[in-house]
């Protein structure tokens, strides 16, 4: 059965630095590579962390271990104008905007301008009354799910069924939160596990391992929505440039992703509508080996299987052929007739 197209999101996250061009530029190259959307955050800071809150070890390593998680977040807070003018960028470069709230007031602002899918952050899986709101306006959910046990999922999962949302309109993605995922810890097989424990749910992965390796290797193996973060410069400063795909590795991985997603198929095993020419030359058919005269019974001793360049009786009827008194004279080499 053919699938729909695999949902391919560009994530920008934070990599715009607060910089309204940098941001326009990130739409840019996601539409240029073909991507299906680009994707930001929207948050207030201080609905996310309290002031004294350290910033993970990657984003210390990237972006200075002196300054506060709350400090680096506020830099990159995003207002109601600036989602719209990126909005209306991705209008005209023909590419959906989506952008993750990671508060209530986020969600509601993102609802209010028309985001048409929520996208919910690994981090937030816990999160009961975020998670109970998000499942009550009923819109599409992407559920990310590093960091979480199975039994996590589930837990989530159910809160956004019961709050409102079916579980068809659900996309779980495997993840892993460490920047960059050592790929021993990239577990995609975990998404067979998740497909089979919320068959309801649709499953995809989101990546953060270093280049494309698993994003494609995810298409090869079922997922439906593929998510990685890209950049235009991974020297810029910031947290999450250094783990980003650059330019060039973001429209290889759309590439190889829509190959891959083409080579699937449709899963019935038959001649492709490429090869079909080819049957008539590589297989064998059934030719006179040697003079064979009218009535002649057909036997291991005048008969063969050969290529003849253009079809005949399959040597699978052999033992239906055996025996049979031949309708006509045949000369070796000439395909057999019944």
């Amino acid at each position: 059965m053919q699938r729909e197209p695999i949902f391919i999101i560009a994530e920008a996250g934070v990599n715009h630095n607060g910089d309204m061009e940098l941001a326009r530029r990130l739409i840019d190259l996601a539409a240029e590579a073909g991507a299906d959307a680009v994707k930001f955050q929207t948050f207030r800071a201080e609905e996310i962390v309290t002031g004294s809150a350290q910033k993970a070890e990657y984003q210390k390593e990237t972006s200075g271990a002196e300054e506060s998680q709350f400090e680096m977040l506020k830099k990159l807070e995003l207002d109601v104008d600036a989602h719209a003018l990126l909005m209306d960028h991705c209008r005209t470069r023909g590419i959906a905007f989506l952008s993750t709230p990671f508060d209530g007031d986020s969600l509601d602002m993102l609802i209010e301008m028309g985001v048409p899918v929520v996208k919910i952050p690994s981090g937030e899986i816990t999160n009961l009354p975020y998670m109970r709101k998000i499942g009550s306006k009923g819109l599409p959910v992407i559920l990310s799910t590093g960091m979480a046990t199975l039994d996590e999922v589930r837990d989530a999962v159910a809160v956004l069924t019961s709050s409102g949302t079916p579980a068809a309109r659900i996309t779980v993605l495997h993840c892993n939160t460490q920047y960059p995922t050592p790929m021993a810890d990239a577990n995609l097989r975990a998404m067979a596990t998740l497909a089979e424990t919320l068959p309801e749910c649709r499953v995809g992965y989101s990546d953060h391992t270093s280049g494309i390796t698993c994003a494609v290797a995810a298409a090869a193996m079922g997922a439906t929505v593929i998510e990685k973060h890209f950049t235009l410069d991974k020297t810029l400063p910031g947290p999450d440039h250094a783990a980003s795909m650059d330019p060039i590795e973001l429209a290889d991985m759309v590439r190889s992703v829509r190959e891959v997603e083409l080579a699937l198929g449709d899963g019935v095993k038959q001649p492709s509508g490429s090869e079909r020419s080819n049957i008539d030359i590589a297989r064998r058919f059934l030719v006179a080996a040697a003079p064979i005269k009218t009535g002649e019974p057909f036997s291991e001793a005048n008969v063969a299987a050969r290529r003849t360049g253009c079809g005949g009786i399959s040597p699978m009827r052999w033992d239906e052929v055996m025996g049979l008194p031949a309708k006509k004279d045949f000369q070796p080499g000439e395909g057999i007739e019944l």
